[in-house]
């Protein structure tokens, strides 16, 4: 049986660029070409159709980038477009990415009205502070403003991203945040970590990080927080309430598969005969526009498969079925032993003759555990 399938969207556009930002994203200079965007995004689709083997969406992610930028109507049109191209489940999770400087009660209303069902805020923090550092410093009222949008019209699917580790945060700002963010009562709440990557204007810069004693203690307090507030940890930076899991998240970590349109977005999808292909778009919106989608496109080795698959499925705090793993990876368990067997001795992992399980120490050393899986 082949997995489950996704489809992510990406638009590529931002208000501006982030300082921290790694993803393949640009900020506006000129009007956003968002009508032969979407109408290239549902090309785009159609060239990968016959990779899907007849199978329905069962969700859909639209990110960025910004896709609060584009227009309702836009939006509108593409998911009407796909639903011609490709089955969607009737039931399928609908997340879009909202940046509150870009939104109305009039958009989100519309947004609700044509089907999307979930709603990703990028919150980052409320410390104002912290907030011209992360060069975000002018939407602090926007989010207030959003925040009364959304109780309004009634929107219970919401998720919040936060951060922590911010330049010169403190743990008292960085726990003021996070019961800030609870306060709000959202349905899910991703809350991570602040890491400075290459090709990043932070990357460049001399920054007063916290050290990592006191990221211990920011983590290990807000976890307690969130745990005695209902919010359930799924995975290593999602906290929801029961019932409000992502499930477009879900299914990358538990290794299914999806189709990825957009400028840079990637896709993962597995044949019939086993095989898994990897698909890159091209990055360069000019590229894209004249209809050079596809950047790469090449089949997983086996050798590559368990660190792929692990790399996903640790993540999550549950136990991993072998057949999970046999059946999506195509690759027989032997094949594995060594890796799994000193796992097993580093303390990582627990294994039962159906299941592994990892251990507190490989959550805690969850790189130390992945690096036994790269070979």
């Amino acid at each position: 049986m082949l997995p489950l399938l996704s489809l992510y969207i990406h638009i590529p556009w931002c208000l501006k660029k982030c300082p921290y930002c790694d993803f393949n994203s640009y900020a506006v200079k000129t009007k956003i070409p968002e009508k032969l965007y979407v109408n290239h995004l549902i090309l785009d689709l159609k060239n990968d159709i016959s990779l899907i083997s007849n199978r329905k969406i069962n969700t859909i992610f639209i990110g960025g980038g910004t896709p609060s930028l584009l227009n309702a109507q836009s939006i509108k049109f593409l998911l009407q477009e796909i639903k011609k191209i490709i089955l969607i489940d009737v039931s399928a999770e609908i997340t879009i990415e909202i940046n509150p400087k870009t939104i109305t009660y009039k958009k989100l209303l519309q947004y609700k009205e044509i089907g999307i069902n979930r709603f990703s805020i990028g919150i980052q923090t409320f410390n104002i502070s912290q907030l011209k550092i992360l060069e975000r410093y002018d939407e602090l009222l926007n989010i207030d403003h959003m925040i009364k949008i959304i109780s309004t019209l009634n929107l219970k699917n919401i998720n919040f991203d936060l951060m922590y580790g911010l330049p010169n945060q403190s743990y008292k700002h960085a726990l003021l945040d996070l019961e800030k963010t609870i306060s709000l009562k959202p349905k899910h709440i991703s809350w991570y970590q602040l890491t400075i990557e290459p090709n990043t204007i932070f990357y460049a810069k001399k920054l007063n990080l916290p050290t990592t004693d006191e990221i211990w203690k920011i983590w290990k307090k807000g976890k307690s927080i969130l745990s005695a507030s209902g919010y359930q940890q799924y995975e290593i930076s999602s906290y929801a309430k029961k019932g409000y899991y992502c499930q477009h998240n879900l299914n990358y970590w538990h290794y299914d598969d999806y189709l990825g349109i957009g400028c840079g977005a990637h896709g993962k999808l597995t044949q019939k005969n086993g095989n898994i292909i990897r698909m890159i778009k091209n990055k360069s919106s000019i590229d894209y526009l004249n209809g050079q989608y596809t950047d790469k496109i090449f089949l997983v080795k086996d050798k590559d498969k368990p660190f792929e698959y692990f790399i996903n499925n640790l993540r999550l705090f549950k136990p991993i079925s072998h057949k999970h793993f046999i059946e999506h990876t195509n690759i027989n368990i032997e094949s594995i032993r060594n890796n799994i067997n000193n796992a097993i001795l580093e303390g990582y992992l627990i294994e039962t003759p159906f299941i592994w399980n990892t251990t507190k120490k490989g959550k805690l050393f969850l790189n130390s555990l992945l690096e036994l899986f790269l070979n």
